[in-house]
């Protein structure tokens, strides 16, 4: 399952960031950061209670199915009285949600608990891989479907590197190297001419920051059949 990857800010840097506040409503997420154990039930109890000991009110809890989506305002909406009675939202969320909850709520300070690392995929249990840098230029068609600007150390579009020791990453002797993995795949499918061909150094400035994309509203319509 792909998932935004979060780690918990320290205790001291939370203590800093709602240090002004007195009374809390702490929000969890169902999906991403209850998969990373940061911010899933658990983790709510957890920081509720360590708030308290620290001498803060906590107004509420709750756990919002996937935080990031339009039906978060609605499941927000349920808990309005206890969140209305607190000074500020801890989000144990990653930024989209925290950004999603900051919106609807104008008017409340919103408090991330979490720093949100990457976007990755479960390896096995508890360890997750960075997948995609959402660079904007994606060679996954020239690499068996296997990236390698976020899965090689050095970003390499054009690979190996001279620093492969038995398929493992020089930087990481404990990682595979990608583009051994990449040689693998492509050599299985019989296209490892796919591979030699020369790519062009990635420009990671191929869209204007922030990014922003509109699809023109009857492009929409005629992909789904609906009227304009």
């Amino acid at each position: 399952m792909i998932r935004s990857i979060t780690r918990q800010k320290t205790p001291e840097e939370i203590s800093g960031l709602l240090e002004p506040f007195t009374k809390i409503f702490i929000v969890g997420c169902g999906t991403c950061t209850t998969m990373a154990r940061t911010g899933g039930q658990p983790e709510v109890v957890r920081m509720a209670k360590s708030l308290q000991e620290a001498g803060k009110e906590i107004t509420g809890t709750m756990m919002i199915p996937v935080a990031c989506d339009e039906l978060t305002h609605e499941a927000l909406e349920e808990n309005k009285q206890a969140i209305a009675g607190a000074d500020v939202l801890l989000i144990m969320t990653c930024a989209f949600g925290v950004q999603t909850i900051a919106l609807h709520f104008m008017d409340k300070p919103v408090v991330p608990a979490l720093d949100t690392l990457f976007i990755g995929k479960e390896k096995q249990p508890g360890t997750f891989d960075e997948i995609c840098i959402q660079c904007g230029e994606c060679v996954l068609g020239e690499t068996g479907g296997i990236c390698p600007v976020a899965g090689c150390h050095k970003g390499l579009v054009n690979g190996p590197c001279g620093g492969t020791d038995k398929g493992k990453c020089e930087v990481d002797a404990k990682k595979d190297c990608v583009w051994t993995l990449i040689y693998n795949k492509l050599e299985a499918l019989g296209s490892l001419d796919v591979m030699r061909r020369y790519q062009d150094p990635k420009n990671y400035h191929v869209e204007p920051q922030p990014g922003k994309v509109l699809i023109p509203f009857e492009e929409r319509s005629e992909e789904d059949g609906t009227q304009p």
